[in-house]
């Protein structure tokens, strides 16, 4: 059985009569889209030239060409969104760094008497791209009574400069167990 409403439909789509379509859906047994084929098959509509892409629109290749370049530029412009957050954030957090860094000093000091102070900054260059040279530096002052510190308003906890005392006392004990034996 036939539904008025899919007759209705199916007149409308292949510009056929009432009775044409009632018999082409009685001879797909009501299913509208087999009803397109039994009268396609019969030469009374026309199938749609192409990749028999059907749509609603007037002229579909224009239609299809215009959604995949939307979709298409939508696309690109989600990634370039994605991309330039991500770029953005990045910049923040160097940013970020850098007043840290600027902040804060790495001081250097011998008995009590600073020698040398610096922004944090300046060790964390001189650490990413003279490496080879700062570390037996730091490490050879360790040799010769230096001590390091960091100070301001970043370093509340006394953490790390513990740990650099540590290093200091070390290398004093190592220094005078060679100048005993």
């Amino acid at each position: 059985m036939t539904d008025l409403e899919q007759v209705e439909k199916l007149c409308a789509m292949a510009n056929i009569s009432y009775q044409e379509a009632k018999a082409a859906l009685d001879a797909a047994n009501g299913d509208l889209l087999e009803a397109i084929i039994y009268l396609e098959k019969q030469g009374k509509v026309q199938a749609p030239t192409g990749d028999g892409y059907y749509s609603s629109e007037k002229n579909s290749d224009a239609g299809a060409g215009a959604n995949k370049e939307y979709y298409r530029e939508k696309h690109d412009n989600c990634h370039k969104g994605k991309f330039l957050t991500f770029l953005k954030t990045i910049g923040e957090f160097c940013l970020k760094m850098l007043r840290i860094g600027n902040r804060n000093t790495f001081e250097v000091f011998k008995k009590n008497e600073t020698k040398a102070s610096f922004p944090v900054t300046v060790l964390a260059v001189l650490l990413l791209f003279a490496f080879w040279v700062t570390v037996p530096l730091i490490i050879i002052g360790l040799f010769f009574g230096l001590r390091y510190r960091f100070i301001g308003p970043d370093f509340s906890c006394t953490t790390v400069n513990d740990a650099m005392n540590s290093a200091a006392d070390a290398a004093e004990d190592l220094k005078k167990s060679i100048n005993i034996s």
